[in-house]
C-alpha cells in the first residue's frame, strides 16, 4: 500500500491538477491519499469533497490554519496509525511544485532496501526552476550547513520535504519521539530537516534521487517565512546535538535498544 500525504492550505488551483496526475502516476497501485487542509479560506473543502469520488482521499480537517509543523505531523502519525511496516508512504507539497512523475522512482528506492528516498534538488540532473537566486542561495546553504551538523551518508538535500519513507520506520520514529517526532512545529519548514535528522538517529538508510523542482508551477504566493525557518534550524542544531530534559534521555535509552 503506499499513502501519498498533502498539506494543504489555499490551494484549490493546484490541487484538482495534482491530484489527477497522482492518479495517473500511481494507475492500478493500491494507494490512498491523506490530505491535511490546514484551514483553507479557499474553496479547497469544496473540491476535494468533489474529486474523493474518483480519487481515494482521506481529509483531516483543521478549523484554523496551524502551519506547516502540526499538518505534517498530524499526516504522518494518520499514516503510522493505519499503514503496515512494509507500507510506503510519501510526502510532497500541494502547490505544483512537486511532480508526482518522481514517485515510481522514490519508491523504487525504497524496494532497493533504503528506508528513506529523497528527491534531491542537488544530485546531478536536479535543479529548481523559477526559484531566485537568493531562495536558491538559502536553500543550498541550509542543505550545506546540515550536513556539517549531521553528516548522513548519500544525501545532499536537506530541506526538500518530496521523499519516500518506508512506513516501518516512521512508525518506530513515533513510537520513540510521540507527539514530538515532529517537534518544533512552529518554526516555519524546520520539521521537514527535523524529520531526517531523527531518522538519522534511528539508524535509516537513505538515498536521493534527482530532482527538478518546478517553482514556475507554484499558484500562490511562497507560505515560507526565512527568518522564523532560519532560527528554527538554529534550534534544531542546538536541541539534536546537546538534547536536554528527561525527555531527551529517554528518546536515546529507546534508540540504544533499537540497535541492540
Amino acid at each position: 500500500m503506499i499513502y501519498i500525504l498533502l498539506p494543504a492550505y489555499n490551494e484549490e488551483s493546484a490541487l484538482p491538477v495534482l491530484l489527477r496526475k497522482i492518479k495517473g502516476t500511481l494507475g492500478k497501485e493500491n494507494y490512498k491519499i491523506i490530505i491535511v487542509n490546514d484551514g483553507s479560506s479557499d474553496k479547497t473543502a469544496s473540491i476535494l469533497n468533489k474529486l474523493s469520488s474518483e480519487i481515494p482521499l482521506e481529509v483531516i480537517i483543521h478549523k484554523l490554519n496551524r502551519g506547516l509543523g502540526e499538518t505534517a505531523r498530524d499526516a504522518f502519525e494518520r499514516a503510522a496509525e493505519i499503514s503496515q511496516p512494509d507500507d510506503i508512504i510519501v510526502r510532497l507539497d500541494a502547490d505544483g511544485t512537486h511532480e508526482p512523475k518522481y514517485i515510481p522512482e522514490l519508491i523504487k528506492k525504497i524496494n532497493e532496501g533504503y528506508d528513506v528516498a529523497i528527491a534531491s534538488r542537488f544530485q546531478k540532473g536536479g535543479k529548481m526552476i523559477g526559484v531566485n537566486k537568493y531562495r536558491s542561495s538559502i536553500s543550498l546553504a541550509a542543505s550545506l550547513v546540515m550536513k556539517i551538523f549531521f553528516p548522513i551518508k548519500n544525501v545532499r538535500d536537506y530541506s526538500c520535504g518530496f521523499r519516500a519513507y518506508r512506513a516501518g520506520i516512521i512508525k518506530e520514529a513515533i513510537r520513540i519521539f510521540g507527539n514530538n517526532f515532529i517537534d518544533l512545529k512552529g518554526m516555519g519548514f524546520t520539521g521537514t530537516v527535523e524529520k531526517i535528522i531523527k531518522l538519522r538517529m534511528l539508524g535509516a538508510r537513505m538515498a536521493e534521487i534527482p530532482f527538478q523542482l518546478r517553482y514556475d508551477q507554484k499558484v500562490g504566493k511562497s507560505k515560507m517565512i526565512t527568518s522564523i525557518t532560519t532560527l528554527g534550524y538554529l534550534m534544531l542544531i542546538l536541541k539534536c546535538i546537546y538534547p536536554w530534559g528527561n525527555q531527551a534521555k529517554e528518546w536515546q535509552r529507546e534508540i540504544k535498544k533499537l540497535k541492540k
